[in-house]
């Protein structure tokens, strides 16, 4: 069978994790003469997704900068579909990269299903079973793995919920991306400071919120929680990086901003946000990427939602679900606090997402799917 020679792969990127989880494979296929590459963001966090880029030395081809242009679900997905359609007729790749489950994700994967380019879908699996929490990640995830072509699992049970969806051919249990974005950073050396605390020394709690499910009168339930907690307990502090959207913000803000131990910051730098995490003591997240990265690094996570796409965070007795509802938050994190202050991580080196190596695996079946297929 004559090979082509090389094959042009399509990254399509939104927000900043789908930037810390690709980046990792984006370098792995840059080190192939086999692979022309190029990089596409829709620009859904367009702020928050170029500090990503510089970190792992990643230059876009094309920004589309949706954000600020669409305020609805709807005008998103539609702005991101023409923008790629426009792109794809200008140079029609062989195969298309998506990760996770976001607007983005499901917006590339359905432009190049149109366009019927072949996608990789990378994170596939994932499954909460309701279909409105989350919202809208729930539903998009479960429309990718209706259009993809390969599916790169990141535990055994993700691959079998494709398999109860009725997917049977090219499923890989490839770990997560995420492990491999975290082995690169840890090669960094150097420190940092945020005012107001010594993240080396002192003890504290990293505390995440974002989801739109949390917004409104959940998101002031987790504030108060957080505000009775930190009340409670002596030598106990809250670092707390805000979303730049201001749904989020203001609530926290006017709940918490007159609290010295309670420090309301900008999001993180990735490489200060990781080294963040790895010095907490315990982690109170709504994102299922910090689920992840927490959960890693050996860290006790309380998450702030009712069902979660990554049980095996719970299962491995890393993490409770804990909702949004105030006093729960409160019992589970007094209690957590109390644990804490014995030892700080619950266990280290865990493998549920896998060594780091997921890259270099999803590499391969790519290579392999293409020289099959061309």
């Amino acid at each position: 069978m004559s090979l082509k020679n090389n094959y042009l792969i399509s990254f399509v990127i939104g927000t900043r994790p789908e930037a810390i989880k690709m980046a990792p494979l984006i370098l792995e296929f840059r080190k192939s003469e086999r692979f022309k590459i190029n990089i596409i963001l829709s620009g859904q966090h367009d702020e928050m997704i170029q500090p990503i880029m510089n970190f792992f030395k990643l230059k876009e081809d094309v920004n589309f900068k949706v954000l600020g242009k669409c305020n609805s679900l709807e005008n998103t997905t539609s702005l991101i579909l023409n923008e790629l359609s426009e792109f794809f007729d200008q140079s029609i790749p062989d195969l298309v990269f998506v990760q996770g489950d976001t607007i983005t994700a499901f917006a590339g994967a359905l432009s190049a299903f149109f366009k019927k380019i072949p996608i990789a879908h990378v994170e596939a699996g994932l499954r909460t079973e309701s279909i409105f929490s989350p919202f809208p990640e729930e539903a998009n995830r479960r429309m990718i793995s209706q259009l993809a072509s390969l599916h790169f699992s990141p535990t055994q049970l993700a691959s079998e919920n494709l398999l109860k969806n009725g997917i049977k051919k090219n499923i890989f249990v490839s770990g997560n991306t995420v492990v491999d974005a975290l082995n690169l950073v840890s090669e960094r050396k150097n420190k940092f400071n945020i005012e107001g605390i010594d993240i080396f020394n002192e003890v504290f709690i990293l505390a995440t919120v974002h989801r739109r499910e949390n917004w409104g009168e959940p998101l002031k339930n987790i504030a108060q929680a957080i505000l009775n907690v930190v009340k409670k307990n002596d030598g106990i502090k809250v670092i707390l990086p805000m979303h730049r959207n201001p749904l989020v913000r203001e609530p926290l803000i006017e709940k918490l901003d007159n609290n010295e131990d309670i420090l309301l910051i900008d999001p993180l730098p990735y490489f200060e946000f990781i080294l963040t995490l790895k010095n907490a003591s315990i982690v109170l997240t709504d994102s299922g990427g910090i689920q992840e990265e927490a959960h890693t690094l050996g860290k006790p996570i309380l998450i702030l939602r009712d069902c979660t796409e990554r049980p095996e965070v719970i299962f491995d007795g890393n993490a409770l679900l804990v909702g949004t509802d105030s006093k729960k938050i409160e019992l589970e994190l007094n209690n957590l606090i109390k644990v804490s202050r014995e030892t700080k991580e619950l266990k280290k080196n865990l493998n549920t997402f896998g060594r780091g190596d997921s890259s270099k695996l999803i590499f391969k079946e790519t290579l392999n799917f293409l020289n099959n297929k061309y």
